[in-house]
């Protein structure tokens, strides 16, 4: 981040940084942008302490910068994602997708088309300067709705399977992509939504209906086989 401050700053430019949920911490409200920095986790401690670099150097007209947050990404080319490359695959083969925590569980997903064209919003507009945003997504559904959206589009039966906190807390010393998984579990074991009525009130909102969303995600995937 301070090599990307430095860049922007001596070209002039604005920085639009693209930016995730975790220096949140669990929470047990829809996600606003005035929520406390309350990480438990490596990762959303190190997240806190970006953005807070990023809008202190804004703050102190070291250069122009805003910030755009989104939830778990799918989409074109979004693989390594709690909703890429174990689901949508799996989905067009009429396999089952593999997943973690209570797929009954409200949990915000966040198409990447839409964030793109959330980001290139805040680009333009220079009130976005020096804030925060949350950028538009469709309606929260649980993941189990979200999964058979997917489904019912690839036209397979739904199937899917979650492994059990116990076994990824059993398993994690000795699989680094559980071991990294481990600690942001909390994210899909409760209810993980996200208001972006701040994004809206300013510039409006438009995103993708999710069935329209997860037909061109589809569409991708069957071209680009994983």
């Amino acid at each position: 981040m301070k090599g990307a401050i430095a860049g922007a700053a001596s070209a002039g430019a604005k920085l639009v940084f693209g930016d995730n949920l975790y220096m949140y911490g669990p929470v047990k409200v829809p996600m606003t942008e005035d929520l406390p920095y309350a990480a438990t986790t490596r990762k959303g401690r190190v997240r806190a302490q970006i953005a807070t670099t990023l809008m202190n150097a804004h703050a102190n007209g070291v250069v122009r910068a805003a910030i755009g947050r989104g939830s778990d990404f799918y989409g074109q080319y979004a693989l390594f994602t709690a909703m890429g490359e174990r689901v949508f695959p799996a989905a067009l083969s009429g396999k089952t997708a593999s997943l973690f925590g209570n797929l009954d569980m409200p949990h915000t997903y966040t198409y990447i088309d839409d964030f793109g064209r959330g980001l290139v919003t805040l680009g333009e507009r220079d009130e976005a300067l020096g804030e925060i945003w949350h950028i538009p997504n469709a309606e929260t559904l649980t993941t189990r709705q979200f999964l058979e959206l997917v489904y019912e589009e690839a036209g397979n039966p739904f199937k899917a399977s979650t492994m059990p906190s116990i076994m990824v807390s059993i398993l994690s010393p000795f699989v680094p992509a559980l071991r990294e998984m481990k600690e942001m579990l909390y994210e899909f074991e409760e209810p993980f939504i996200v208001d972006h009525s701040k994004f809206e009130k300013a510039f409006g909102a438009d995103p993708t209906p999710h069935r329209e969303a997860i037909r061109k995600t589809l569409a991708w995937f069957r071209e680009n086989p994983v």
